[in-house]
């Protein structure tokens, strides 16, 4: 290196080295008064919930407020949910249940939203995520509900009418698919395997680059990612961090149809989310069958000045051609606004379940 660049750099790093330093010694002295809060909690028997959606939130903007950067927004919320994430720790580690296995965008959904120092628990498929939060196995539940590109999750949806979790928290991600092969080339290759969202997603790119391979559905694509680990034979598609968990190369990177494909992931769990003061409510619905039903249902919500950022239905499989409608508001239950429409809904419903209210990501 250049004697006259080394002069200059060498005073700015030990700069950087000082404030590292600091850094370090705060986050040790953060890390002992969480410890501090569990042992009050515990003096007090009052022990509750060791994730508070709530109150991570509204920590983050607030910081983010207070930011004049040249950090970026982004960078604060990152590091500080891995801050929170380990403090949160040493009071109690965090179970965290989701669509594995190892590599599957649900787990990348849950490391970013809850950071990367709890008890992972990947599941083989959706109902098992919902069971293991429902014994007390997991604490939370990282869930997909709807994609920009293939519309609503069905099984989620289901789960979500006849489980008693609640919805606690959302995420939204963005979907880079990649084609990858133990080989990094698709030489004797015959079959693609992922998810049937993710095969769906791809559709249009598979069928111009390799029309004659067959596709078969996986209950997740890093298990997709798994079984090409285990078969030259199979192509697999998935996320880059699949590659790296199964050793696997990359044929092709972001494949899907829509540069854009995001997913949004719910956080389902048992307890009730304080209002943050920027939150979202769901809900599911059902009308009476008669003319006008629909109009009926959603007027509450008009006339109360209240934000509807959603409107799914779905069968409700009755034979009937009934459907259940799923509903996001903006706005907490509590909310004077949103609590006077619910009344409503309440009455005029021939279903009414609110799911939660939650922190808006």
């Amino acid at each position: 290196m250049d004697k006259n660049l080394q002069a200059s750099l060498t005073p700015l790093r030990e700069v950087i080295d000082a404030i590292d330093k600091e850094i370090l010694s705060l986050l040790n002295q953060r890390a002992r008064t969480a410890q501090q809060v569990g042992e009050v909690k515990e003096a007090f028997d009052a022990a509750g919930p060791v994730l508070k959606p709530e109150r991570e939130a509204t920590l983050i903007r607030h910081l983010q407020s207070l930011n004049q950067g040249p950090f970026t927004q982004e960078g604060i919320e990152s590091v500080w949910r891995e801050i929170i994430s380990v403090c949160r720790g040493l009071e109690r580690t965090l179970i965290v249940a989701y669509l594995g296995p190892q590599g599957s965008f649900s787990e990348q959904a849950a490391l970013e939203q809850f950071g990367h120092s709890v008890q992972k628990m990947p599941c083989a498929n959706f109902d098992e995520v919902f069971r293991a939060v429902e014994s007390g196995q997991a604490d939370i539940g990282m869930v997909p509900v709807e994609n920009s590109t293939e519309g609503a999750v069905s099984r989620t949806l289901d789960l979500l009418l006849n489980s008693s979790l609640k919805v606690m928290g959302e995420r939204s991600l963005s979907i880079q698919h990649c084609l990858m092969t133990q080989s990094g080339t698709m030489d004797g290759i015959t079959t693609v395997m992922a998810h049937p969202q993710a095969l769906a997603q791809c559709q249009a790119w598979l069928g111009r680059h390799y029309p004659q391979l067959s596709r078969d559905a996986a209950s997740s694509n890093a298990e997709a990612a798994r079984v090409a680990a285990e078969n030259a034979k199979v192509a697999a598609i998935a996320g880059a961090a699949a590659a790296e968990a199964w050793n696997l190369k990359v044929v092709a990177p972001g494949i899907q149809d829509d540069p854009h494909n995001r997913t949004r992931f719910l956080v389902v769990g048992a307890d009730d989310v304080a209002p943050s003061g920027h939150d979202k409510t769901s809900l599911i619905l059902a009308v009476p069958n008669r003319a006008g039903a629909v109009y009926d249902m959603l007027e509450p919500i008009a006339r109360n000045g209240v934000s509807m950022s959603r409107l799914e239905s779905r069968p409700a499989r009755t034979g009937q051609w009934e459907y259940y409608f799923y509903v996001d508001i903006l706005g907490h239950q509590s909310d004077p606004a949103v609590k006077a429409t619910l009344v409503d809904l309440k009455k005029r419903a021939a279903f009414f379940k609110v799911l939660g209210s939650y922190p808006v990501q």
